[in-house]
């Protein structure tokens, strides 16, 4: 072991965990949920249009989704370390696929309505809660633990890369074939997800969870004891809830705003696209780069997401953006990856889905308060103040994540200290 300045050994490649069978079959699972999850709001939102033309019944198509998303993430993450993983995620990726199915008959034969595709994304708002912990939670269950690191690393860019192309798949399709076609075709990635997920055989590589006779409000306490015992969990929690809420109203709302008066809309999807490119680049750096105190630079690097918010505020040119949000995605890379390895070597693997599950939560939460308040935020000051103060709030927040010894000390082969 090197010191705790320097870098882990690097043992293994990055395609090195694809040896394994179950990875790979979980790994090419959640690339066609993330695929199928991609396509499918792009879809929708033609088929809510074509059908009502109203943005408001869209917003709540859209946000039925969401908000089921948040209010059952919790006990999504009961069940995941209650039952196998395997199970509930073809179980998940079936109801995703049926959902999907239902939603294109309905668009197709005529008689879709709002209450009725607001239902049907209550459905897939559901099964994505019970889904993400449990994929997330998986992962050290089909690669040994040396592998972690290039296992996670290639599960997020393959996830990644889905994500990247399943949004303007969605257009296409919608546009070639018609948005209930399109939806046909969404339910297909989500069995094929289906189909990858049963072919997953962990074996004696299960272990021990809450039995069916533990109530479901005494395992959320578990593991909420769990979450706040650990106070590098819930600092960098608290981190993100700034950074997220932050970065969600600057880039989502602000941005669009000042591509209008600037380069415009079609540059501003280049912009997008770029942080997903950078986060592509990031996952492969972070695959190979194994410092000891992974966590500490991860959370140092995510002081890079101001760079947009700055960029914006006082460049506002395609290049300058361009090259702001492709280094973004390079560094949240390489702390997603560490906060991945970081929970999967230390919360014990009959409690991490929760802690997943209330780490979701501190996330999701954070997104619609940032989208509400930039608006008038930005019409009570001025868009370049807005995102100036946004800036320094990143950078604050930042800063007071890596004041916690516990986030500066942990390792990947030791417990952090309390802060």
């Amino acid at each position: 072991m090197t010191a705790d300045t320097g870098e882990l050994p690097a043992r293994t490649g990055l395609l090195a965990p694809l040896r394994h069978r179950e990875f790979r079959w979980l790994a090419a699972g959640r690339v066609a949920s993330y695929l199928g999850n991609a396509v499918a709001p792009v879809a929708l939102a033609f088929a809510v249009l074509d059908l009502t033309g109203s943005l408001v019944d869209l917003g709540i198509v859209v946000g039925a989704r969401s908000a089921a998303m948040v209010v059952l993430l919790l006990f999504g993450g009961v069940l995941a370390d209650r039952l196998p993983r395997p199970v509930i995620l073809q179980g998940a990726s079936a109801a995703a696929a049926a959902s999907q199915v239902a939603i294109a008959v309905s668009v197709l034969a005529g008689f879709a309505s709002v209450p009725l595709l607001v239902a049907m994304n209550v459905v897939n708002g559901a099964v994505s809660a019970a889904s993400l912990p449990a994929a997330s939670a998986l992962t050290p269950q089909t690669v040994p633990a040396g592998l972690l690191r290039p296992a996670n690393a290639v599960a997020r860019l393959g996830t990644n890369m889905a994500s990247v192309a399943g949004a303007p798949l969605g257009g296409l399709l919608s546009a070639l074939v018609g948005s209930g076609w399109a939806i046909v075709l969404t339910s297909g990635a989500f069995a094929l997800a289906t189909a990858c997920y049963h072919r997953i055989r962990l074996g004696n590589r299960t272990t021990a969870r809450s039995g069916p006779s533990t109530p479901t409000l005494t395992a959320l306490r578990d593991g909420w004891r769990e979450f706040v015992s650990r106070p590098w969990v819930w600092v960098v929690v608290l981190q993100f809830m700034v950074v997220n809420a932050v970065e969600t109203g600057c880039v989502q709302v602000l941005g669009p705003s000042i591509a209008d008066r600037t380069f415009g809309r079609t540059a501003w999807g280049l912009v997008l696209a770029a942080q997903t490119v950078g986060a592509v680049v990031g996952g492969v750096l972070a695959s190979r780069w194994r410092p000891r105190r992974a966590l500490c630079f991860g959370v140092a690097f995510t002081v890079a997401v101001a760079l947009p918010l700055i960029a914006m505020a006082e460049a506002p040119t395609v290049v300058v953006l361009i090259a702001a949000m492709f280094t973004t995605g390079v560094a949240l890379e390489q702390f997603a990856i560490a906060w991945d390895v970081s929970l999967q070597h230390h919360i014990p693997e009959d409690k991490l889905a929760k802690v997943y599950s209330y780490d979701a939560i501190g996330s999701l939460v954070a997104m619609p308060i940032g989208e509400i308040a930039i608006g008038p935020v930005a019409t009570m000051l001025d868009v370049s103040t807005t995102l100036n103060i946004g800036a320094a709030l990143i950078v604050a927040a930042t800063v007071a994540a890596l004041c916690s010894r516990s986030v500066r000390n942990l390792t990947e082969d030791a417990p952090a200290a309390a802060s």
